[in-house]
């Protein structure tokens, strides 16, 4: 992003209809509003997968010393 934009001093003087601007910040919001949401989104998938193979690794280790004391 641009570091003036960062800025809390920056002021920006927009040209133009403020109805159209109006309109650009609305789908700027929602736009940023739907990256979190996928973000978060994303992170809880990756939680979730996270725990599943947790316990695909301990069934696995407890079938294999399992299998290891029968033979």
């Amino acid at each position: 992003m641009n570091a003036q934009l960062r800025d809390p001093m920056y002021t920006f003087k927009p040209e133009g209809p403020t109805e159209m601007l109006l309109h650009e910040n609305l789908a700027r919001s929602r736009m940023r509003e739907a990256d979190q949401v996928a973000r978060a989104r994303h992170l809880v998938r990756r939680l979730s997968a996270a725990r599943r193979w947790q316990r695909v690794s301990k069934w696995a280790a407890k079938r294999a010393a399992h299998l290891t004391a029968i033979l």
